[in-house]
């Protein structure tokens, strides 16, 4: 999650679609005009070295052209291939 997190932060949208699962991503990443300014973890479930799913809950903080923001989320994550990656918001 985190580093999910700071690619969009930054902008290495090439990361955030690595670590998506295939089945669910988009076929094409937008760059959104926010400025991320913080990432709170709110819950973890599962998610350990001997699971194979988990769950992350999290508050991303953001500027945006109508102020500041929060994305509130919790994302489904799956191992795949020995690494995580993002399957979808619950």
């Amino acid at each position: 999650m985190r580093s999910r997190y700071a690619a969009y932060a930054v902008g290495y949208l090439d990361h955030v679609f690595r670590t998506w699962h295939p089945r669910t991503r988009p076929d094409d990443l937008a760059r959104q005009p926010l400025e991320w300014t913080g990432l709170e973890i709110l819950d973890v479930v599962h998610g350990g070295p001997d699971d194979d799913q988990g769950i992350v809950e999290f508050e991303a903080h953001y500027l945006g052209v109508d102020g500041a923001g929060t994305l509130h989320e919790r994302s489904a994550f799956e191992r795949r291939g020995g690494r995580w990656v993002y399957v979808a918001a619950e």
